[in-house]
């Protein structure tokens, strides 16, 4: 499956990016970085993380609709998800972090430079 990292900067300066699944959907996305070289190091570490074994949380919002996040081995979240209707979408969306990220291209739009 092929994903892709599609990063971007804020209008108020800061870079954040979204993995997106072989078909276009916002599968997990960052937090606000404020330099370029540090929103790629958050998406090496996605790509690191994704397959390590307990990397992923899923967690209840406070309307009980659940979501997972993504943490580094250190413990710091270094991607969330969307809202998902069910337990099972969201063990799902996490299995589709686990097969597109490791080899996930990256659109880099915030210096319009592709790799």
């Amino acid at each position: 499956m092929s994903g892709k990292f599609h990063l971007k900067k804020g209008n108020n300066g800061q870079f954040h990016f979204n993995l997106l699944a072989s078909n276009g959907q916002v599968i997990l996305s960052s937090e606000q970085y404020k330099a370029h070289a540090s929103a790629i190091n958050g998406i090496d570490s996605v790509r690191k993380n994704a397959s390590r074994e307990g990397a992923f949380e899923i967690r209840e919002s406070s309307s009980g609709k659940p979501y997972f996040v993504l943490k580094a081995t250190n413990g710091q979240v270094i991607g969330q998800s969307q809202m998902y209707a069910s337990l099972s979408s969201a063990e799902k969306g996490c299995e589709s972090v686990r097969n597109h990220a490791p080899g996930a291209s990256l659109l880099d739009e915030s210096t319009a430079a592709t790799t």
